[in-house]
């Protein structure tokens, strides 16, 4: 008589639970979004257009009809600003401010953004690892009562259900990392 075994889970209730985390992460990400200030939004969109193809494109054409305009011949009496073209570089460096502002701002908050997502990772890694711990030392106590000696005494498992001192393992990365 074979006996059949039910999975776990079927394929819908893990999918429904994958759901739910991306459902989760995606209202974070937008619940981010709406607290933008709206400087903070109209940086966003600037720096956006800074970065497209459109925003070069229309650099290039602007600078094809300035240059065009003012070296042209024929257009000698229309000349407004004369080659080496004194004006379009101070333009061009006023714009590179505005540019570089846009940018910086926008790297700052995704900065802050992305300190947010750490600080939220290691929580949930300090969590897991106590979970894990105390997963580990249930499991050495129910094998030791198994009459499984030999897994409940093992050396790596019995050293990886002890709690994790944080502070210790950060002053260790410290003295062993390289510093700057």
């Amino acid at each position: 008589m074979s006996q059949s075994y039910e999975p776990l889970e079927s394929s819908e209730k893990v999918q429904a639970h994958l759901q739910e985390h991306i459902d989760l992460i995606a209202r974070h990400e937008q619940e981010f979004l709406a607290q933008r200030t709206q400087s903070e939004k109209l940086g966003d969109r600037m720096a956006s257009f800074i970065g497209s193809l459109t925003y070069v494109s229309l650099h290039v054409v602007i600078f094809v009809l300035w240059v065009g305009w003012n070296w042209l011949p024929s257009l000698r009496i229309y000349r407004f600003d004369p080659a080496p073209f004194p004006f379009l570089a101070v333009l061009l460096a006023f714009e590179a401010i505005l540019v570089a502002s846009f940018i910086l701002m926008r790297q700052s908050r995704i900065s802050r953004r992305s300190e947010e997502r750490d600080q939220l990772m290691l929580q949930m890694l300090l969590l897991s690892e106590r979970e894990l711990t105390a997963l580990l030392g249930m499991e050495r106590q129910m094998a030791h009562r198994m009459g499984l000696h030999g897994i409940a005494a093992d050396q790596e498992i019995t050293q990886l259900s002890q709690q994790t001192s944080i502070d210790e393992l950060a002053q260790g990365l410290k003295e062993t990392l390289p510093s700057e």
